[in-house]
């Protein structure tokens, strides 16, 4: 009897240290600190959110993003802690992680956000979400490279020749530019510009950019959203548009042609095309997979 007694202790024994020592892991993730503003300062023991962690100010700083300066400390994740482990894609469904996608852009500008990526996708499911892995991830990296083209590396969120602002409204057009002559330049990661193509992407998203285009350079989810809007929908100087060249099989090149094609393709600017392409070939790298065929146009 005494020996089964023993026992019982034992084994409760065993269950008490089974709930005693669960891993840390467990706990939920801290609340987050108010999102970091580029334009706000904050001096030493600041604290800010960016990108699902907390941050830390070691001493005085403003417009300098968390992850690219020395200045932060990282506390750690919070809030529900989505697409911030390195390597784990985002809850959305977007193949691509955040510390993919910091890799890609190690330069970029803090206005060009992996959430406000993310928080884009919703108005173009279908978009790196179509086809086999190795096509999704290939649409994924090409919409990436060509962005990266357009804006450097994500650094210009407007286009850098001003002289060109006037020239981008068409006068034609029966609802004019409401927001000015100069209104309607460049913007955004693959630089939306001219009245027309403000007033079909306000049409498609239900954004006012015809009446208020300066959203693009304010919001970045206004901003990618445009992007995907081109991507998915508009053929450009090409047959075809993005979306299509890679799913159904024309290749990288053809994505370039619908973007700059009346400019870069057929010999006007190899040199330019070329680096589109490899950009794209360093990104399907990032991700793990080849980059097909037809790369050129």
């Amino acid at each position: 009897m005494a020996k089964r007694v023993m026992s019982l202790i034992a084994a409760l024994g065993a269950v008490i240290a089974t709930f005693v020592f669960l891993p840390a892991s467990t706990a939920s993730a801290a609340a987050c600190a108010p999102a970091w503003n580029a334009s706000s300062v904050y001096t030493g023991g600041g604290s800010a959110s960016y990108e699902g962690h907390n941050w830390s100010a070691k001493w005085w700083t403003q417009n300098e993003r968390p992850g690219t300066a020395d200045v932060w400390a990282d506390q750690g994740s919070c809030g529900s802690g989505g697409g911030t482990d390195p390597g784990v894609p985002d809850p959305s469904g977007f193949l691509v992680s955040e510390s993919q996608f910091n890799q890609m852009f190690p330069n970029r500008n803090s206005f060009y956000t992996y959430s406000g990526l993310t928080a884009a996708l919703s108005a173009y499911p279908g978009f790196a979400n179509t086809g086999s892995d190795t096509v999704k991830k290939q649409e994924a990296a090409a919409f990436l490279a060509n962005v990266s083209h357009e804006t450097g590396g994500l650094v210009h969120i407007v286009e850098q020749n001003t002289a060109n602002y006037p020239h981008y409204c068409d006068t034609s057009q029966s609802y004019g530019c409401p927001a000015g002559q100069a209104a309607y330049y460049g913007r955004g990661p693959i630089q939306l510009s001219w009245n027309f193509n403000y007033k079909a992407a306000d049409d498609a998203l239900g954004i006012d950019l015809l009446g208020n285009p300066w959203q693009v350079e304010q919001n970045a989810s206004v901003a990618w959203k445009t992007g995907l809007w081109y991507w998915n929908t508009q053929s450009g100087p090409g047959t075809m548009t993005p979306h299509n060249a890679i799913v159904n099989g024309a290749g990288f090149g053809e994505t370039i042609r619908s973007i700059n094609g009346s400019i870069e393709c057929n010999g006007g600017n190899p040199a330019q095309v070329q680096s589109r392409i490899n950009t794209y070939q360093a990104f399907v790298q990032i991700l793990g997979t080849t980059p097909g065929s037809n790369l050129s146009c």
